[in-house]
Formats: C-alpha cells, structure tokens, sequence
C-alpha cells in the first residue's frame, strides 16, 4: 500500500506538471481584410420557408428527387469520402489513446537445462539442472506529456477528422448540385429536341408542298432546293442535339452509381421554368461552406503541428513498469511469495541533432502560413463564386424578358413573311430567313431557361447548400 500510495502521489505531481503545452493556441484567422464591408448584392434575408437540407425540393420535381435519391446512395466518389472520414476519425482515435498508459499481460513459460561445466575461476563444480520458470507479468509503459506533445499531436489528428467530415459535405454538396445541373439540362435538352422536331416536320411538309408546286412550273427549281437545304440542316441540328442528350444522360447515370444505359428517364418536352431562390446574403452564410470548414479546420491542424514540433527541444520522460508474478513452480505461482514489481522512470534530454529539430519547427511554420493563404484563397473564391451566380442571375432574367420580346417579334415576322409569300410579293429565301430567325429564338430562350437553371444551382452550392447559419454536422 505505500508503494501505491507513493505512485499516486508522484501521478499527481506529474499531472500538475503536465498542464503545459509549448506551441501556439490556435485563434481562428480575422478575414475583415478580405470580406467586403457592405456587400452590394445583399438584398434580402434568408427565408425560413425554403429546405435547408435537401435543397433540390424548391424546384418541385419528383424525378430529380428520386435522382438525388440515388446517387447519395450508390455514387463512389461519396462512398471514397464516407471512407475517409472513418479513416480519420480512427486516425484520432490513435492519437487519443497516447494519453494513456499502455499495459499488457505478457505470460509466459520457459523450460531450460543448464551446463554442469560453467567457465570458472573458481574450483567449483556446478550440477546441470531442469528449470522450469513460470512468469504472468503485467508490463507498464508510458510517456508523460510534459509539454504537450501527446496533446497537439491530438488537437491536428481531431482537426484532420473534422476537416474530412467537411471534405465529406463538399463532395455530397458538388455531386447533388452537378445530378441537378445535368438532370435540368437533359430536360432543356428534351424541349430543343422536341423545337426540332416540329421544325423537321414542317419543313419536311413544306418540301412536298414545294415539290408540287414546282411541278406545276408556279416556282422554281431554286425555292424546292433551299427548302431541301434548311430540311437538312434541321436534321443535322436534330441529331446533334440528340447526341448531346445521351452524353448527358450518361453523365446522370454515372453521378448515380449506374452504369450508362442502366436506366433511363421519360423525355420531358413541357418548357421548364426556373424556381425563385432566396438571395439574402449575409458573409456569415459562407461559414457553412464546406471547403471553408475543411480548410480552416486544416488551418487548425497546421498549428497544432507547430506544437509538436516544438515539443522535441524538451525532455522527454518515460515510464515503464512491471508486476506480477515468477515461480519456478505452477503450484506456487500465485502465491503472495511469488509476486515481482518493478519501476522505471526514464529521461531523455536531446542535446545535438544537427539542427533537425530547429529545421521541423520552421517546416511546421511555414506548413501553417501555406494552410493560411489557402484558407483566405478559399474564402475569396466564395464571395467571388456567389457574386458570379448572383449576377447570372440578375442578368440571364434581364436577358430573358428581352428575349421573349425578340421571340414573339419573330414569330409575327414569319406569320408577315409567309402571308406576303403567298402573295408572291417575297421570295421563298426570305421565308426561309424568318423561319429560322425565329427557330433560332426558340432555341436561345430553351437554352437561357438552362443557364438560369444552372445559375440558381450554382448560387445554392456556393452557399454551402441550405439557409441556415452555422457548421456542418
């Protein structure tokens, strides 16, 4: 009982000891040289009404849902993340156990015989003999953690796991933002397809109007072969943007999990309309961009490390230990004559490396100021990633009421024209310029729809996905 209680005296006087940590406490970085102080897109606040979560549901399309469904749970890339984050979290998990003693039952049996001719100076003869040595031992070892080695070393490896949580968030954020990206453009893609369609069947049916007409000698050959030439390149325009719809779609079904061709989605040709996102934007919104957490929780880290490194100018302090017991008999093994300790403090004082240390601290210095400038990098690309979005925006929807207007101006143009053909005051090259002016402008205004479409999915992910304010969990 002494010896416990002088052991849990000196535990004591160590752990007073231990309250030190050499290195830098970590402050998170100040960005106010780097976040804009009145912030000119700033219109509004965020609406609670909106999902926070699964922030697809504002567009209020079963498909993409079920589509978002799918990929977080079959796509690889997630699954990589997911494995990463275990990893680290179990990389943590060994550094925390270094707070701790180790301990280890060691049991052991040995048999041996001895020489009866040992080199002696002495005259004496020593019989061999059968030894028999039965040992159950309980071996100590620990290193107190003077000054805060085991502790950083702790803080960069729990900072490391945080940060591939947050790598975690980045890659669902990405891969639900690009199966949405792609799954809206499939739809744009649907309505192109069915623009050129009808444009093929008119133009296939104004051919044999033509044709006729021609026949009958009321045209010329000329007016049968521009006809012919706009049916052709409407077929050429009609297969490529079919080709560009099965790259798309192959694109979906890998984002999916699937292999390309798996399956497949009813062609949608019903014109798509943008939903309204909420654009309240206060800077702390991009708090909660998950490349932000991940880079200052790395930040984090870095500092730690610059502990670590320190740490190795001081003395290091050991402790090892042993008890049990050792009979040369089985029977008497645990007898309390048998019992054995024995106790071990060691010390090591680093005197000359070369400059090694010196040269590991000034590498985990400049290690932190490199995660520094990435942070304050990534920051900025936020604020420059929300105001591109913001101003497609705004712009595409300027651009999208000057487009209707040029829209239903060339489709009266064409109604004009054609009448006047009929009158025979145009000639049919002028009907075909209008019939194109206008295909054209259905095309533009089916393909600004997209970019609208991918502009709000652009301003969610450089949000960090949902409205509210805080980290990711």
């Amino acid at each position: 009982m002494k010896v416990l209680r002088r052991l849990a005296c000196q535990g004591l006087i160590l752990l007073a000891i231990c309250s030190c940590a050499v290195g830098p406490d970590y402050r998170r970085p100040e960005e106010t040289n780097i976040t804009p102080a009145d912030w000119r897109w700033k219109t509004a606040e965020p609406k609670d009404v909106i999902p926070k979560g699964e922030w697809w549901e504002i567009f209020h399309d079963p498909v993409l849902n079920g589509l978002e469904t799918k990929a977080m749970a079959d796509n690889q890339n997630l699954h990589v993340a997911v494995a990463r984050v275990d990893e680290a979290r179990a990389a943590a998990r060994i550094s925390r156990s270094h707070f701790f003693p180790e301990l280890s039952l060691d049991p052991s049996f040995k048999q041996e015989r001895t020489t009866g001719n040992l080199p002696t100076p002495v005259p004496f003869n020593v019989p061999s003999a059968h030894i028999s040595t039965f040992s159950v031992p309980f071996d100590l070892n620990y290193e107190a953690d003077l000054w805060g080695r085991v502790r950083r070393s702790f803080e960069a490896s729990h900072a490391q796991a945080e940060a591939s949580i947050a790598d975690y968030q980045n890659v669902l954020l990405t891969l639900t933002a690009d199966v949405a990206v792609n799954y809206f453009l499939v739809r744009v893609l649907d309505v192109e397809i069915a623009i050129l369609q009808r444009t093929v069947e008119l133009r296939n049916a104004s051919v044999g109007i033509l044709q006729k007409r021609f026949e009958v000698g009321t045209i010329s050959e000329v007016d049968v072969a521009q006809a012919k030439t706009e049916l052709a390149s409407a077929k050429t325009d009609l297969a490529d943007t079919s080709r560009q719809r099965a790259e798309t779609f192959n694109a979906l079904a890998l984002l999916c999990g699937k292999a390309a061709g798996s399956f497949e989605i009813a062609a949608s040709p019903a014109a798509v309309i943008p939903a309204t996102v909420p654009s309240g934007l206060p800077s702390s919104l991009l708090e909660r961009r998950p490349d932000i957490a991940s880079a200052e929780r790395n930040l984090a880290a870095k500092n730690a490390q610059i502990g670590v490194a320190r740490a190795a100018f001081f003395p290091a302090l050991r402790l090892t230990g042993q008890a049990g017991y050792l009979s040369s008999d089985v029977n008497k093994l645990f007898s309390s004559d048998s019992r054995v300790w024995s106790i071990g403090p060691s010390v090591s004082f680093p005197l000359f490396n070369a400059g090694r240390t010196a040269s590991e601290v000034e590498q985990a210095e400049a290690a932190y100021q490199e995660a520094l400038a990435q942070y304050r990098q990534t920051v900025l690309t936020a604020f420059k990633e929300v105001d591109d979005s913001l101003a497609q925006i705004v712009f595409a929807s300027k651009q999208a009421e000057a487009l209707a207007e040029a829209l239903t101006a060339s489709r009266r143009t064409a109604e004009l024209v054609s009448i006047r053909y009929e009158a025979g005051s145009v000639t049919h090259l002028e009907v075909m310029d209008a019939e194109r002016t206008k295909l054209q402008q259905e095309l533009r205004q089916t393909q600004l729809q997209g970019q609208r479409f991918t502009a709000s999915i652009h301003l969610i992910k450089a949000l960090g996905g949902g409205w509210e304010v805080g980290a990711p969990p």
